[in-house]
């Protein structure tokens, strides 16, 4: 009796690997639930919070300059060279060039361009909202302060909210949004919260962020991520148009590369060259094309000859072929 054999996990996912790119029958795309809508709300009044007791300088604030006073990266700098490596994973560039890769992969596996444009849309809203709030609040960080005890806000700075964090939040998150099972999303969820926090930590503990600035700049992370489903429907017509416009060239390429078409029955127009030895060739003037008639045409080497020697004169009764003798023709007399 033949068994075959048990595969493991790792078997299964290399065999998914080999199998051909195609595109699924339905796509998880999140909706914007009452759920959803509930923690957006909750979610943008944290911000508005956060944002309010930083303007008030209350004991938020307070909290930051004892941070800042207690210099993390002296009380622990056995663990400053590993903090400087980790906090790469909210710096933009690297982790917008490691997510888009594996989407990129995504969307050739399943013909849909929707993960790249999901996390451009994502990228873009981050750029917008995060910018304008650090240039509109301007607030300086923990080593450009001037006054022990403010806000330090609306002096020219770019600090508030943390924009490695925000960033952290909206790259990473962005797989989890992504996920194609229900469970997949939660577990990536929770790796993408652990991870945004510990960047924002990083910079806590480098001296570059206040630790209100860590605050903000996660919940602009999570604003993105909730609101992203009510761009689907925008996503959805940019991958159309872009199919469009791919079928378009493609069809144009198709027709200019494809040979002419001859219409069947139509006679094909050969010019034969005159002989050097013609009056009319030494005066210049052309010769009219020969029409033949549709249909293979033999060799002028395959042609039957037109009399059985070959001669193409026409008969004669007192003509006879070269070389023989004429047994009838009379003898005249002198």
């Amino acid at each position: 009796m033949r068994t075959e054999p048990k595969l493991t996990r790792l078997d299964r996912v290399f065999a998914r690997l080999d199998r051909e790119p195609e595109r699924p029958a339905h796509l998880d795309v999140p909706k914007m639930s009452r759920h959803r809508i509930v923690l957006l709300a909750a979610t943008l009044a944290f911000y508005g919070a956060i944002v309010w007791a930083v303007i008030i300088t209350s004991w938020l604030v307070r909290l930051d300059w004892q941070v800042m006073f207690f210099r993390p990266y002296q009380q622990w700098s056995e663990i400053h060279w590993f903090v400087d490596y980790y906090v790469v994973l909210g710096q933009r560039g690297p982790t917008a060039v490691m997510v888009a890769a594996w989407l990129g992969w995504r969307s050739w596996r399943q013909h849909t361009l929707r993960p790249l444009l999901a996390l451009g849309v994502s990228l873009l809203l981050l750029n917008i909202t995060v910018g304008a709030a650090k240039y509109g609040m301007g607030r300086l960080g923990p080593h450009y302060a001037t006054v022990i005890g403010s806000n330090e806000m609306w002096r020219g700075g770019d600090i508030f909210p943390s924009g490695h964090t925000a960033n952290a939040v909206v790259t990473w998150g962005i797989l989890a949004y992504m996920a194609s099972t229900p469970r997949a999303r939660r577990w990536l969820s929770a790796v993408s919260a652990v991870t945004s926090l510990g960047v924002g930590m990083a910079t806590v503990y480098l001296g570059t962020h206040w630790l209100s600035d860590v605050l903000l700049g996660w919940a602009a992370g999570l604003l993105i991520l909730l609101a992203l489903p009510w761009f689907e429907p925008l996503i959805a017509r940019s991958e159309a148009r872009i199919f469009d416009l791919r079928d378009r060239l493609r069809a144009r390429r198709s027709r200019r590369t494809a040979p002419a078409a001859v219409p069947v029955g139509a006679p094909h127009v050969v010019v034969t060259p005159l002989p050097a030895d013609r009056d009319d060739v030494a005066a210049g003037s052309p010769r009219a094309p020969v029409y033949l008639a549709p249909g293979p045409h033999t060799a002028r080497s395959e042609r039957t000859p037109i009399s059985p020697t070959g001669s193409r004169r026409p008969p004669h009764a007192e003509r006879h072929p070269r070389g023989s003798a004429s047994s009838t023709r009379p003898l005249t007399g002198g």
